[in-house]
């Protein structure tokens, strides 16, 4: 498994009915900068969205880190008039599992709580489990965010723990983080729960 991973692990795009999700380009800044704005997204303490200024800089981090192997970063495109919405990423890849988390999440005001983020990560786990192979899909946010753990938790991710003191956030306070996953045997159950909630 380990020696056809990181062919698999090679940009893809991943078409629904509400969204595409492609991989993140250069190309894509201005779109993803109009996205950022609907809701300023940027001024949320507790998560960690790029302001438009620095929306180049996020771009090439992200890309970089594809480059070593640990992001498979994409663009989030709604459909069907293609306007670029946000952007998410496979990250913290452990090939030796396979392992993935889904994170570094952000969409504009217009789309959350919609249709396009249920079938977003329908399209991205089914893409971990049935093309990976992986053992677990992670999914991690701020103890104190509590739309996203309501959003993690609706999809069917159990709550693993919680890392204290795990990590500091944009304006220096220490973020406690919750520890979310979805495993390859829950994957069967919580594909057919999206599905519904799709229907």
């Amino acid at each position: 498994m380990s020696d056809c991973l990181p062919r698999r692990l090679s940009p893809v795009t991943l078409t629904g009915t509400h969204v595409q999700l492609v991989p993140l380009s250069p190309a894509h800044h201005d779109g993803l900068v109009e996205a950022t704005r609907d809701g300023s997204l940027w001024e949320l303490w507790f998560t960690s969205v790029p302001d438009p200024d620095g929306m180049a800089a996020e771009i090439a981090r992200r890309l970089r880190l594809a480059d070593v192997g640990t992001m498979l970063p994409f663009t989030v495109v709604s459909l069907p008039d293609r306007r670029i919405v946000g952007m998410t990423t496979f990250m913290n890849i452990d090939i030796a599992g396979p392992r993935v988390e889904i994170g570094s999440t952000w969409y504009a005001r217009a789309v959350q709580r919609t249709a396009l983020n249920t079938e977003a990560k329908l399209l991205l786990l089914g893409h971990a489990f049935d093309h990976l192979d992986c053992l677990a899909v992670e999914l991690r946010t701020h103890v104190l965010n509590q739309r996203s753990r309501r959003a993690i938790e609706r999809i069917g991710a159990r709550l693993d723990g919680i890392l204290r003191r795990h990590t500091r956030a944009q304006d220096g306070t220490v973020r406690d983080t919750c520890v979310y996953s979805i495993t390859a045997p829950d994957w069967p159950a919580v594909r057919s729960h999206l599905r519904s909630l799709l229907a």
